[in-house]
């Protein structure tokens, strides 16, 4: 697409790129969910049919508090 196409699509209220899989009530569930540590992302992904790729996208990046990895017991020889 050229220039003037893109230009003219503006216009008209284009903005372009693909349209988000999570609605907005999704991604806040989602975020409340991830918040409350009720569901892993994993398991946020699963119910929502998406990758987790997705989800981490729809995260909130300024006020999800990244989660520690689970500690494992050292393996004793």
């Amino acid at each position: 697409m050229s220039t003037t196409h893109v230009a003219f699509a503006r216009t008209r209220g284009r903005v372009g790129g693909r349209r988000p899989k999570l609605t907005p009530d999704q991604a806040e569930l989602a975020q409340q969910l991830y918040d409350a540590r009720e569901k892993t992302v994993q398991q946020i992904a699963d119910m929502f049919n998406v990758p987790r790729s997705t989800v981490y996208g729809h995260l909130d990046r300024e006020k999800t508090v990244p989660r520690q990895p689970k500690k494992t017991a050292a393996a004793k020889p």
